[in-house]
């Protein structure tokens, strides 16, 4: 079987370096690999799957919710098969869903047990390894290689992976060779650290070997909970492909994404972010939640790309007439984090963290008590604001005059005109059309917002903007990340210190959309480093709670604001020790209070502290009823009781002194 292109068509093909094109949505064509009856990659369109969280030993527990998966739009199930006894019991599983008229393909998810990926590669149609612990070591040791003793650990696992490799040529099985973060080897730590470089490597060792076999028909992840780690992973992933002259599918997913509005948020950033510039081909949506939840946040993203293509091929000349730019123009580095440098104005900008922004000129303004939707609760009896941790910081009124006092931390923005009549213009600060600003005679000492139309930026002369000017950068066309980048890429090479809140609009978009499309467009900006505040526009039948909640949920999940704890927790599987939703509401439920603090929640070891590799605190499921909790990496307390787990987790975080009491407001 031969690979699908040569080097140099694949580095013609790739002009962005990580992405065909950094200004208009082109996706990356890679091999078309076959998995079942249903191909993945080359021109199909973006697959959707998910994972079962039954008992793999209960056949028909584990048909039933296959079923429900695929009726809710999966296109591929995943089951985990950790001992030789769930391999062999795949067989059963796919004949009860074949005899039920159901012919989804079957991916087999190892890790730690090569015998058992073997037996389920002569039964599903795909297997799923992890080079982190397929056949390699992960005890957290810190160990110096030489060139040579390297090398003899590459010839070991070579001869360990050998085996799989040539049964999935004789059956035509697939495999995904799944990197995560949190599980690199002891080897791929010491030799390259805890990085995206690491990970990328972790997964070329592998594919290097399957191809020395003359094996293509792989599938490559790069997964982390970490959403930055995540994309700049996937990025070097792409480059370093091809330039070795490979383009393999890309799984794309971020793990532990957690549940509810965070969970699609945090995964809508990253699989969004790479969506945007053409990467991915399959999707997995990690939530603590049933899996048949999981598909429908999918497909809701990969529709999006479906209706961009075809406005790209129609707005390609539009596209062309811009400057193109590719990853070699870029002034920043795409493969690790650093905020673009302002000179901040007031709070914003500078090394101020990024700032949220509301319109609310459509709200009753007789009425103190909606500013609870935006993080202030009013006390009548007192005459004061609660603020909360996701208390917006600037609200819009437009021309809208409010009949009551805001809290004196709340900034005010008006039209102008508007502004230009207050009478009191404490707090209260103006928003401009460029062309007025230029025009205008009087300006805010302190504070002017400047609203540019990132379609029309190229024909402003920003030099004309003063010290005191925050630009608001908006968009409404399609693909309005990319222009949006276009500007800051302008900003940042003629060295225009000039903060920037992003601002973008969503008419007619519901609810569940609006959080994933949001998450999308400005959290691909902001894990760039890319932004000074977020502003999002919506129908007026979308409640306030919602856009600040998603609001502080995107920069959450890019880790540029942390307003809230964060919680990793494993999307849950049949390898799970204990009830993962029951348990992460549990947790929840306790320690939503403390800001700042990152908890693991793992139902077993394979997702234990490796998964969770930066979250502050884990809870772990080690066996029936067993708990193990961790400060960091390092074990604290092993096999716990459950019953008393959580209160053990409390009080070591009180030991370490981050525990605060719950405040009642």
């Amino acid at each position: 079987m031969e690979k699908v292109f040569d080097q140099s068509t694949l580095q013609k093909e790739l002009k962005g370096g990580y992405c065909n094109s950094l200004t208009q949505y082109s996706r990356f064509l890679t091999r078309e690999v076959s998995i079942g009856d249903i191909p993945m990659g080359g021109l199909n369109p973006i697959r959707i799957q998910s994972m079962t969280t039954t008992d793999t030993m209960d056949t028909l527990g584990t048909v039933e919710q296959t079923i429900r998966m695929v009726n809710s739009g999966c296109e591929y199930v995943r089951i985990t098969a950790p001992s030789m006894k769930e391999a062999d019991n795949l067989a059963n599983i796919k004949k009860e869903l074949r005899f039920r008229g159901y012919n989804v393909p079957l991916v087999a998810d190892i890790h730690f047990t090569p015998n058992a990926a073997e037996a389920a590669a002569r039964i599903v149609e795909k297997v799923r390894v992890n080079p982190g612990n397929y056949a390699d070591k992960k005890r957290f040791e810190n160990i110096e290689y030489t060139q040579q003793a390297y090398q003899a650990e590459l010839d070991r696992i070579y001869k360990k992976f050998t085996p799989l490799v040539k049964i999935c040529k004789e059956y035509g099985t697939a495999m995904r060779i799944g990197t995560n973060h949190g599980s690199l080897s002891d080897r791929i730590m010491s030799h390259y650290g805890d990085t995206p470089r690491g990970m990328v490597e972790s997964a070329m060792e592998f594919i290097r070997m399957c191809e020395d076999q003359n094996y293509y028909n792989l599938v490559i992840s790069m997964k982390a909970s970490n959403t930055q780690i995540m994309v700049q992973a996937y990025r070097l992933l792409v480059e370093t492909m091809v330039k070795e002259g490979m383009n393999y599918p890309l799984h794309l997913g971020v793990t532990e994404a957690g549940d509810g509005e965070d969970g699609r948020i945090k995964s809508a950033v990253g699989i969004g972010t790479l969506l945007e510039d053409g990467l991915g081909d399959t999707i997995r949506v990690s939530l603590t939640e049933d899996p048949e939840f999981e598909a429908p946040v999918a497909k809701a993203l990969a529709l999006r790309y479906e209706t961009r293509a075809l406005l790209s091929e129609e707005n390609s000349n539009i596209a062309e007439q811009r400057e193109s730019i590719t990853v070699k123009d870029l002034p920043y580095n795409p493969y690790e984090y650093n905020r673009r440098h302002t000179e901040p104005v007031q709070h914003i900008g500078g090394h101020h963290h990024p700032v949220v922004m509301i319109d609310v000129s459509k709200e009753n303004l007789k009425d103190p008590y909606f500013l609870t939707s935006v993080g202030y609760k009013y006390s009548a009896g007192l005459d004061k604001y609660n603020m909360a941790d996701q208390a917006t910081d600037m609200v819009y009124l437009g021309d809208a005059l409010p009949s009551f006092s805001f809290p004196g931390n709340l900034k005010q923005i008006y039209n102008y005109q508007t502004w230009l009549n207050l009478k009191d213009k404490n707090n209260c600060h103006p928003l401009f059309l460029f062309d007025e600003y230029i025009a205008a005679d009087v300006k805010d000492e302190h504070l002017n917002l400047v609203s540019i139309k990132a379609e029309e930026a190229a024909d402003k002369d920003l030099s004309k903007l003063q010290p005191n000017v925050v630009v608001v950068l908006d968009t409404t066309a399609a693909h309005g990340m990319a222009m949006q980048r276009e500007f800051f890429v302008s900003l940042i090479k003629n060295n225009l210190q000039v903060p920037v809140i992003i601002k973008r609009e969503y008419p007619g978009v519901n609810a569940d959309d609006l959080m994933l499309f949001a998450a999308t467009d400005l959290g691909a900006l902001f894990t760039d480093g890319l932004g000074d505040g977020v502003w999002i526009s919506a129908d007026e039948a979308i409640s306030l709670s919602l856009i600040n909640s998603t609001s502080f949920g995107i920069l959450q999940a890019t880790r540029t604001r942390i307003s809230k704890t964060e919680y990793i927790s494993c999307p849950s599987c049949g390898r799970t020790l204990f009830d993962l939703q029951e348990t992460t509401q549990l947790i929840r439920s306790r320690t939503d209070h403390l800001k700042g603090i990152k908890i693991g929640i793992m139902g077993c070891i394979v997702n234990g502290p490796g998964e969770m590799a930066d979250a502050d605190y884990g809870y772990v499921g080690t066996g029936p009823d067993k708990i193990t909790l961790y400060r960091g990496k390092e074990v604290v307390k092993k096999n716990v009781n459950s019953a008393r787990a959580l209160d053990d987790l409390i009080e070591l975080i009180r030991e370490d002194g981050n525990w605060v009491e719950v405040k009642n407001v």
